[in-house]
């Protein structure tokens, strides 16, 4: 049985991700809407509806792409939608048109997500844009799948495929989704554990790093008990040094000593390219973490480890005392 509470964005945003898996959360505000938590720390809204005798799970949207109140909204639209009987269409329809209408429709991701998705896209799934979806066979996906190099990759762009054609069923464009022919693409998942001895490394090597932003973001990665989507798009607006908070989220005495040595000029804590906020620097990143000996380590790998290790409290003071009762022990 899902566990049950009030949805809200401290709670949500401080969910830990499970070790194996995925956990599921059920909102009682609205107990149709329920939450997807992977290992990997990705949150799921969905609701759940039986049929023609299926129980089937229907995904609105990751948070916090989509938020609370709009999930809310969305559930009697989408539990409405799942009821509707499948229309059948005659009319043809291109594969690149019809990738158009997916991600307008049903990809609900971040701007900068949403580009690597579309260059993705344009990448590996160039030789079936001239071709109609109604004529595409599983062969020609198999085709399309082996020329992708790199197995994770390959099952990723798998799993994007097999959502597309479901959507083409959905629609009425085909009655049978041609992917459902094709053996899942497995992937060996990576174990990376990061303990107390490898953070007091990577603190070192961080601390190498010449370039002061890039050093403070990486710092703030730990020092902050918040995921890096989060913590590259930090506002010196949100910040309230005054009550050592964060938005609605206390700050350690770490982050905000930290926070307090940088320039404060601008919208953005941590700037990236164009004035804009800091995106995904991978390249600072890999030189990091292989100087402190742990080249597969990635950024998320450092959050969950945080997340795991910290007792959770509701109370803002209180959760602020076990963050730095937590870095004080790590960092000894």
């Amino acid at each position: 049985m899902a566990h049950q509470f009030f949805f809200n964005t401290y709670i949500l945003d401080n969910l830990p991700a499970p070790e194996t898996g995925f956990d599921v959360v059920q909102d009682l505000s609205e107990p149709r809407l329920r939450m997807y938590i992977t290992q990997r720390g990705v949150k799921s809204f969905f609701v759940r509806k039986r049929i023609n005798g299926v129980d089937k799970r229907i995904i609105i949207g990751k948070y916090p792409d989509v938020d609370i109140e709009d999930a809310r909204a969305k559930v009697n639209e989408v539990l409405n939608d799942a009821c509707k009987k499948i229309p059948v269409r005659r009319k043809k329809i291109a594969f690149q048109e019809f990738v158009k209408l997916y991600i307008d429709n049903k990809v609900r991701r971040s701007e900068d997500s949403l580009v690597k998705l579309k260059r993705a896209i344009n990448l590996h799934f160039k030789d079936l844009f001239c071709k109609n979806v109604q004529d595409l066979t599983t062969d020609d996906l198999q085709s399309v799948l082996n020329k992708i190099s790199g197995q994770s990759m390959a099952a990723r762009m798998q799993e994007l495929l097999q959502s597309i054609f479901n959507y083409a069923v959905e629609m009425g464009y085909i009655k049978v989704n041609p992917m459902n022919a094709i053996p899942k693409i497995m992937v060996a998942h990576r174990q990376m554990v990061l303990r107390k001895s490898g953070l007091q490394s990577l603190i070192s090597a961080i601390n190498k790093e010449k370039n002061l932003n890039l050093r403070a973001a990486f710092l703030m990665l730990i020092y902050g008990f918040a995921p890096k989507t989060k913590i590259f798009k930090m506002r010196w607006d949100d910040l309230d040094f005054n009550h050592d908070t964060w938005g609605d989220f206390p700050l350690s005495n770490k982050a905000i000593l930290l926070l307090q040595d940088l320039p404060q000029d601008g919208e953005w804590v941590f700037l990236g390219m164009g004035r804009s906020h800091l995106t995904d620097p991978r390249v600072a990143w890999k030189r990091v973490v292989a100087e402190a000996g742990m080249p597969n380590l990635t950024m998320d790998d450092v959050h969950k480890f945080l997340m795991r290790s910290l007792v959770w409290n509701p109370d803002k003071d209180k959760l602020r005392d076990n963050m730095n009762d937590l870095l004080s022990d790590l960092l000894v």
